[in-house]
């Protein structure tokens, strides 16, 4: 009887614990170029590497991503956000913050975003989610305010890429509208390389609109290229 208690005491305290962090359903390292193409080394180069955990209680997944610039000593803080299927993003834990990097990697990542995409490539489709986060300058390691972006892009498949295995180039073209703040509008012009077996982008080249807008030519670029999955 004695050990029958020992046991039960033991098997309530065990229960009682919290339960272990949720291992990651992908860890994935790109490397990336921020006004510059993407390379293993150079300024405005590094790599974003990614955790993707979940579900979460209200059927998104939660996603990390940590920025590694070159040649710096450290990298930038983690931020965590929740992901939903359709590309919307939630970043509601201080400081709401997200890279430029992760504002272009993050919605592509959804698990519905290509969704529209034909077995033969070729098909055009819409996407409409909304972003909220304070977006980290890329040469800052400061976050502003959150602000709610409403994200609204057409796509197009182009087929698949010559030589390339099983990748489909879609082609985008979006804006991003800020709720509030300054209620800036920005234009993003993409170039997927979607790997259709893994589910993922291997390679995408990000055009978009910079703030506080100078020019009508006052672009950043982004691009990704996968390293490690």
């Amino acid at each position: 009887m004695k050990a029958i208690g020992l046991f039960l005491l033991a098997f309530l305290t065990l229960s009682a614990q919290a339960p272990p962090a949720a291992a990651p359903v992908r860890h994935l390292v790109y490397e990336f170029g921020y006004n510059t193409a993407v390379a293993k080394s150079g300024n405005g180069t590094g790599t974003v590497t990614i955790d993707v955990t979940g579900p979460a209680p209200d059927g998104g997944v939660m996603i990390s991503g940590t920025d590694y610039w070159w040649n710096t000593a450290r990298p930038r803080a983690t931020n965590t956000c929740e992901l939903y299927a359709d590309g919307r993003v939630a970043c509601s834990q201080r400081p709401y913050a997200i890279s430029p990097i992760q504002l272009t990697i993050f919605p592509l990542l959804a698990r519905n975003y290509f969704k529209g995409l034909s077995a033969s490539g070729d098909s055009s489709w819409t996407r409409n989610y909304s972003v909220y986060a304070a977006v980290v300058p890329g040469a800052s390691a400061m976050a502003g305010n959150p602000y709610t972006w409403k994200c609204s892009y057409s796509l197009q498949g182009k087929g698949p890429i010559p030589n390339a295995g099983p990748t489909v180039l879609v082609e985008t073209n979006g804006t991003l509208t800020q709720e509030g703040g300054h209620y800036w509008k920005a234009t993003s012009k993409q170039r997927i390389a979607y790997d259709t077996s893994a589910k993922i982008p291997v390679v995408v080249r990000d055009v978009r609109t910079h703030f506080p807008q100078r020019n009508v030519y006052n672009n950043d670029l982004v691009e990704l290229k996968l390293k490690k999955e």
